[in-house]
């Protein structure tokens, strides 16, 4: 019998198995369906990856061009759902809005054998974007934008309605890159709530509602927007150094930093720095980077603690003129896809998932009356 207590948020538990991804395995590090994330963030498009996760393959180029064109096709708002989106306040949280958006599809478009499970996918792949800025825009300005585009991929397509403008190869390819780290990491706790929902056969847009909402938690989604945040407290590196360790001494939850799987490095943050060093040269930054890479170092001395994903990713999306509140919403936008294979696996050997739990409360005893108490 397990001990609960050793097992606190399932650590350590397997519950289940996978052939979408590992995840710190001895000499493996992070696959996807098999191919190490450092080789498809070094060779592939984020469409290439997406197509890998919902379909269980590498496409050929036939393949990969007419995936491109389909989710050209699928990145226009329905006219009713741009009138939720109208009515949400400019205060909402932007992940509150594509959760809210998600659900609202899911009345719109509801899931039938005609609108099956990987055109739900795709739709919400191509419309995420689109949903997330077109509320931006109509909360900031009163702008309507439209959301149909021939952009050629996800990263263009976002950054193209962010600025009104087709990004630079520098900056469409690092937002590509980003996308494709974010794109899946097997049990995590998003992923498993997908999995969780799907089990009771709930509908598609149930289980990526759920997933939304459990990535909308700042100990799983948030790190990001939590790390740029910290950054931005400091105007030089040894002002950072002095912040962490008064942070450290006050026991300060510090975020973007270690994980619950990953024991000596996250492979994910090894990619992503390099990109991040290239935008900060081309925007000829003399601060951002010195006072990230100082923090990492204090982190490492005093604590031999690691940055993780999220980390570095904070100054790639600033550099990319992305704002903060945004961060966790571009993790959405790549993990759809991972939720999607997940939840195609899920229901393709469905066993209601249903933990037991270790009973600490009181013994069996009798009931009091109310007149007696």
């Amino acid at each position: 019998m397990i001990d609960a207590k050793n097992v606190e948020g399932l650590a350590g538990i397997v519950a289940g198995q996978t052939a979408i991804s590992t995840v710190g395995k001895e000499g493996v590090g992070l696959t996807y369906r098999g191919y190490s994330v450092e080789d498809l963030a070094r060779e592939a498009t984020f469409e290439e990856v997406a197509y890998l996760l919902i379909d269980g393959a590498l496409p050929s180029r036939t393949q990969l061009e007419d995936y491109r064109h389909k989710l050209m096709s699928l990145r226009t708002l329905p006219d009713k759902l741009k009138t939720v989106l109208e009515q949400l306040p400019a205060g909402t949280h932007p992940m509150d809005v594509l959760r809210t958006g998600c659900s609202a599809l899911g009345a719109f478009e509801p899931e039938s054998a005609a609108r099956g499970q990987v055109d739900i996918a795709d739709r919400l792949l191509a419309l995420f974007p689109s949903i997330l800025l077109y509320w931006l825009h109509f909360q900031n300005n009163g702008a309507r934008i439209d959301t149909a585009s021939d952009a050629p991929g996800t990263a263009w397509h976002f950054l193209e309605l962010l600025g009104g403008e087709a990004p630079s190869d520098l900056d469409e390819r690092a937002l590509d890159v980003a996308l494709i780290l974010y794109a899946e990491h097997e049990f995590n706790a998003s992923t498993f709530t997908c999995r969780t929902i799907a089990s009771t056969l709930a509908d598609f847009y149930s289980a990526v509602t759920g997933g939304i909402g459990a990535l909308r938690g700042p100990l799983h989604g948030g790190a990001n927007e939590s790390a740029m945040q910290l950054m931005q407290k400091f105007h030089t590196p040894d002002q950072a150094e002095q912040g962490l360790l008064e942070m450290l001494a006050r026991k300060d939850l510090i975020m973007g930093f270690g994980h619950r799987v990953y024991k000596s490095s996250d492979p994910r943050s090894e990619v992503i720095k390099p990109w991040a060093n290239k935008l900060a040269e081309a925007h000829a930054d003399q601060c951002l980077m010195p006072v990230a890479e100082r923090l990492e170092a204090v982190m490492r001395r005093e604590k031999n603690i690691f940055p993780n994903l999220d980390f570095y990713s904070a100054p790639l999306f600033h550099f990319l003129d992305i704002p903060t509140s945004l961060f966790t919403p571009l993790f959405v936008i790549a993990r759809i896809t991972g939720w999607s294979a997940h939840i195609f696996e899920q229901r393709a050997h469905n066993r209601l998932i249903r933990p037991t739990a270790e009973y600490i409360g009181p013994p069996p005893r009798p009931f009091v009356p109310l007149a007696k108490r």
